[in-house]
């Protein structure tokens, strides 16, 4: 149980990927984290591009960043929602600020592009926002997982094992 004691924000918005949100999720229960699942409004179901459902414990509002050791950002299309509030960038600024754990997956890097913390960064995140990212003023990699700093991303579902284990690695430091 080396993650007890710490506390996640899990972003959630409609068309989220399913398993990009629900496998970090539960790998970091597992290990005893606490995992808040955070939309824009709380106590609704957020469904996933496969159907799977999400119900959201607090809205964006409801929570202080300050109070988390680290944010989860899942991919799908999501992202292309949850960039455009400006809670969602404050909370991933702030994050970024502390140095605390920042996870994104595929489409996930379109918040932190948003958020403009990508400049100097190594990143990855599906081949289809490469240029995005890039554009953005990171240094993009085809590789399952990459770590920066505070900063780990991912690529696509067959890359969560990587991924959720640096994830839960760097939140346990």
């Amino acid at each position: 149980m080396r993650l007890q004691n710490k506390k996640v924000i899990a972003l959630v918005e409609q068309d989220f990927e399913d398993l990009e949100l629900w496998y970090p999720i539960l790998r970091l229960q597992e290990e005893g984290a606490q995992v808040d699942l955070v939309g824009k409004e709380s106590g609704k179901t957020y469904i996933g591009k496969y159907g799977v459902p999400a119900e959201s414990a607090y809205s964006f509002e409801d929570i202080n960043a300050d109070d988390y050791d680290a944010i989860l950002v899942p991919g799908g299309w999501a992202p292309d929602k949850l960039r455009r509030y400006p809670e969602v960038l404050e909370m991933v600024t702030t994050m970024d600020k502390a140095k605390k754990p920042i996870g994104q997956i595929c489409h996930a890097g379109w918040v932190l592009i948003s958020a403009n913390i990508l400049s100097g960064k190594n990143v990855t995140s599906t081949p289809g926002i490469k240029d995005d990212m890039t554009n953005a003023g990171a240094t993009w990699s085809d590789e399952a997982v990459v770590t920066d700093g505070h900063i780990i991303s991912s690529r696509r579902p067959p890359d969560l094992p990587p991924y959720v284990k640096a994830f839960a690695d760097k939140l346990a430091e």
